[in-house]
């Protein structure tokens, strides 16, 4: 069995190709010497024919482009690139920035739109960025592989944690059979989905699904919302109206937040359950419907029974079957699946790459999601909507990384405060200046060889350069 690399044994320090377009030889090596600082190869090109052959030769996870070039422009080239079916990001530089050019670019499928003269951190930023997506791509694609001729339900119940595959082995065995099943679990744990799948894979599946918010309707209405009425009942009934328990005849009704009815209803409900039949309200007549009933709660039903709020030959008859749906905070391995399922979703409708980077995921897993489901989805689509093309920790709503960094969560937060005098002795010389490109390079290639202990060839490989071009920087004769 192909084993499928994770987070954790991913190489982050993979060396990935950049592509400069641009016709100034002065920036494409200025953008080259800052990309090779944080392991790119990079490679300039002037023209848009150089730029197309470069572009079939290689694979390129990030590629600069200049707006205004001899033959062409900037926009043309992206266009260009994204029919052939470029996956990396695409950046345009411009001189002559403006708000409508930025909108046109990122329109267009540019990842971000540079003005000049632009910063290293700017850069930087955006290397950090290609990488974030590259590697991300690369995963999904690599379980796309192993998982493509895997089987995809009909059903969007998301997951692979135990316990929660026990659930849906229950929810399997007893969807064939007609016997009444009640479903617990916190808000937001996907009661009414699994209530649909045990109707989508009962013999009831073609007949109707009858959905009831017991806690939404107003206890003087509920009888008559679900048994009808007759005209002249009350006040206002003009006419003869059906109930929802006799518009799921033949099917299954949904009875949501069951613990919710009034003890006088409940009476009425054990003898529908009991006789399979109906009484309109204002009628003397009673109907036989036939309705599998499933019910649901987020409550302790045992304990709203000790507590006189629910009948006790209720609950007996309801819960013939129990499903329990675990809290998110017990599935912690289903939530990189929810976050992504919820993230193509989004993908699917807006026609946007998304992808979510290894910081917001690790954020996304600490947090004990009190809202279970319901709210991850929410915390997702919040952040989709303002990212660009990587979910980053900054996106997501701003009470689940205050609660992750209260809770001390292991996680490097980009947000979390630098150790700025350790950044500023490696980066500055002694007179407090910010060392050279080269001076920083040759700075740096001291330091791994010391951790090597002089050993030349493994810093060289550390490096991923050859022991010549190490001696070289370093300043030292081959």
């Amino acid at each position: 069995m192909r084993i499928i690399r994770s987070w954790y044994n991913f190489p982050m320090n993979i060396e990935l190709n950049a592509l400069v377009i641009d016709d100034d030889p002065q920036i494409r090596g200025l953008i080259a010497d800052i990309l090779k600082t944080v392991n790119w190869n990079t490679e300039g090109v002037a023209t848009f024919d150089e730029a197309i052959k470069a572009f079939e030769e290689k694979e390129w996870a990030l590629i600069f482009c200049d707006v205004m070039l001899k033959e062409t422009d900037g926009y043309s080239i992206l266009k260009y690139f994204n029919e052939k079916g470029y996956k990396g990001l695409f950046i345009l530089m411009t001189g002559f920035g403006s708000a409508a050019g930025a909108l046109d670019a990122t329109a267009i499928g540019a990842h971000d739109y540079l003005v000049k003269p632009f910063t290293v951190d700017e850069i930087l930023r955006v290397a950090e960025e290609a990488r974030q997506y590259y590697i991300t791509s690369r995963l999904q694609e690599e379980t796309s592989e192993v998982e493509a001729s895997a089987y995809v339900s009909d059903i969007p119940l998301v997951g692979k944690s135990p316990n929660f595959v026990e659930c849906l082995k229950l929810v399997g065995r007893i969807a064939k059979s007609n016997l009444p099943v009640l479903i617990t679990g916190e808000s937001g744990t996907g009661k009414e989905i699994v209530a649909r799948a045990i109707h989508l894979r009962s013999n009831r599946a073609s007949k109707p699904f009858v959905v009831v918010n017991c806690g939404a309707v107003p206890s003087e209405l509920i009888e008559s919302e679900l048994f009808g009425h007759v005209k002249g009942a009350f006040t206002g009934a003009d006419r003869d109206r059906r109930g929802l328990w006799e518009e799921a005849n033949g099917g299954t009704i949904f009875l949501d937040e069951i613990t919710e009815t009034t003890p006088f209803f409940q009476v009425k409900l054990l003898r529908v359950l009991q006789e399979n039949e109906i009484r309109p309200v204002g009628s003397s007549q009673t109907r036989k419907v036939s309705a599998r009933v499933l019910a649901a709660t987020n409550r302790n039903i045992e304990e709203e029974v000790k507590a006189g709020r629910f009948r006790q030959d209720l609950m007996y008859r309801l819960n013939a079957v129990t499903i329990n749906l675990p809290p998110l905070r017990e599935r912690v391995e289903d939530i990189p699946l929810l976050a992504e399922h919820f993230v193509s979703k989004v993908a699917e409708e807006t026609g946007r790459k998304i992808k979510i980077s290894q910081q917001a995921m690790e954020i996304l897993k600490s947090y004990p999601w009190f809202g279970n489901v319901r709210e991850l989805e929410n915390a997702v689509l919040h952040a989709a909507s303002l990212a660009d093309n990587i979910i980053r920790p900054e996106h997501l709503p701003s009470n689940i990384v205050t609660f992750v960094k209260k809770e001390k969560k292991e996680i490097s937060l980009p947000t979390e405060k630098k150790d700025v005098t350790s950044f500023e002795e490696f980066f500055k010389s002694a007179q407090g200046e910010w060392l050279s490109l080269a001076e920083m390079q040759k700075r740096y290639a001291e330091a791994v060889l010391a951790s090597t202990k002089g050993n030349k060839q493994a810093a060289a490989r550390i490096l991923k350069i050859d022991r010549k071009t190490l001696l070289r920087i370093i300043g030292k004769k081959p």
